[in-house]
């Protein structure tokens, strides 16, 4: 019975809001001749239990879609926070406009994301919008003829592809729509964004069906200096660029051709009904400066610079006792590069006390030549003792894997093994950095304090980084399963 009776006041529901449409067609259809009534009047269709909160951020974004729609504009950038509605309205709406309410029937999309995860999620919502009782009611001349979860078309020729980033070959479209190209996990390896970009700079516009009149529209958060979207700007490629910190910095107020941020005030947000400050603050210490930096201000960087803070670092006289330790090494060449000062070896010990919080004990550092490393790195294990871990890189290459068995095996006696690096510097670097703005690192006072706070306060920008390189290595080592006395090469 409660059944039949749900299915009744479905039933009537349906009747009344088809109703209210044949009453109201031409209202709606004039509300949606903009961009932004568009998009409140769709937003039910498909987000039925999140009520619109509407801010002149989204105001932003329609009116530099319908320049592209009016022909004023054939290239976009626009950097925003997660959870803007950028994907809904850029990936999903902005097409289902033109093809409806604009009358461009005919349109090709070609959408893609760093994988399938959105990619299929968005090209499901604008397939299941189009496919809507109300959207079929207000625009009955789009007519699917075929509707599948990456693809669809209408019987107008008009096509809307989804595809991941790195399968952006072959397919072709008058529309391409790059929403985060970047996976938040690979943007700091330098191999992955290189990747990335060279494949954007390489294969985006030949994507296009007419290079003059055709877009791209590349919508996506920063996380990194050297990303897509900082790939467009360095160069110099045309791009209009929308840029809406979280915070507002009067030194970076966006202006373009058909907008200008309207907050005065620094640190002003962008959407308090969405993320009030309580919400912003929660999201800075979770993420940790550096990820909000390029994530929520679109600025790839800390606005004082470097991964890491000096005054993130206590020190203490010493460590607690119980503490499990590793000393991990960074090899460096002897010789001179041109007129630079010739790169340090470095070895730091870190511990990890029983509460979790991490000690660097010592930080050995030298210049030394390959006949005096052995020396170096057999007496440092020596002063620290059989309790004390090792870990050593292991270069590419034969030589590199010759070098790091011959240390070993002069290490007999010792738990000591060589592992290749994995990643870049800095990739390798951002999990300590999140440890040391949390409070959870501390340095045992020593003379080699204050060399290494002014290496890691400049990291990545500093002319040097071994010590940096070997927190990082001992950092991941106590993450590590334990191995025994013997060495080993992994």
């Amino acid at each position: 019975m409660l059944r039949m009776v749900r299915a009744e006041r479905a039933r009537r529901a349906a009747e009344a809001e088809r109703e209210r449409l044949d009453r109201d067609t031409e209202v709606i259809r004039a509300r949606c001749e903009t961009l932004a009534g568009f998009v409140r009047a769709a937003w039910g269709v498909l987000e039925p239990n999140a009520p619109l909160v509407w801010n002149w951020h989204l105001d932003a974004f329609c009116v530099h879609l319908e320049a592209i729609t009016a022909g004023r504009l054939n290239r976009l950038l626009i950097n925003v926070p997660p959870g803007s509605s950028k994907s809904l309205i850029v990936s999903v709406i902005w097409p289902a406009w033109e093809w409806g309410p604009k009358g461009r029937r005919s349109m090709r999309y070609l959408a893609t994301a760093f994988n399938d995860g959105p990619v299929t999620r968005d090209t499901r919502k604008m397939r299941d919008l189009v496919l809507s009782p109300w959207y079929r009611r207000l625009w009955p001349e789009v007519v699917l003829s075929r509707a599948g979860e990456t693809s669809f078309a209408n019987t107008s020729t008009g096509t809307r592809e989804g595809v991941p980033f790195g399968s952006l070959t072959s397919q072709r479209g008058d529309r391409l729509i790059i929403d985060d190209p970047h996976s938040t996990e690979t943007a700091e390896s330098m191999a992955e964004r290189n990747r990335t970009t060279r494949k954007f700079r390489e294969g985006a516009i030949n994507r296009l069906n007419d290079q003059e009149r055709s877009a791209i529209v590349v919508v996506m958060q920063r996380l990194h200096e050297d990303d897509i979207s900082g790939t467009i700007l360095k160069l110099g490629m045309g791009y209009t660029h929308l840029c809406l910190p979280m915070e507002f910095e009067p030194e970076r107020r966006c202006v373009t051709p058909y907008f200008s941020d309207p907050r005065t005030q620094d640190g002003e947000l962008l959407d308090p009904v969405r993320f009030p400050r309580a919400t912003v603050e929660a999201l800075k210490r979770d993420a940790g400066s550096y990820a909000y930096a390029g994530q929520y201000q679109q600025r790839p960087a800390p606005r004082e610079g470097g991964l890491f803070q000096r005054h993130w670092f206590g020190i203490v006289r010493a460590a607690p006792a119980g503490c499990e330790w590793v000393r991990a090494w960074d090899l460096a060449a002897s010789e001179a590069k041109g007129n630079s000062q010739p790169a340090y070896t470095a070895g730091l010990l870190l511990g990890r006390a029983r509460d979790g919080t991490f000690y660097i004990a010592d930080v050995r550092r030298d210049r030394v030549s390959s006949g005096k490393l052995e020396a170096m790195i057999l007496n440092t294990a020596r002063d620290d003792g059989a309790d004390v871990r090792i870990s050593l890189p292991q270069d590419p290459g034969g030589a590199g894997k010759f070098q790091a068995q011959y240390l070993v095996r002069a290490l007999a006696g010792f738990a000591a093994r060589a592992t290749p690096e994995s990643g870049d510097k800095v990739t390798r670097a951002v999990p300590v950095s999140a440890q040391a703005e949390a409070g959870n690192i501390t340095l045992i006072k020593g003379a080699w304090n204050e060399a290494f706070l002014d290496e890691v306060s400049s990291f990545p920008s500093g002319s040097f980084k071994d010590q940096v390189d070997a927190l990082s290595r001992a950092f991941q080592e106590l993450s590590a399963p334990t191995y025994g006395m013997l060495g080993v090469i992994d």
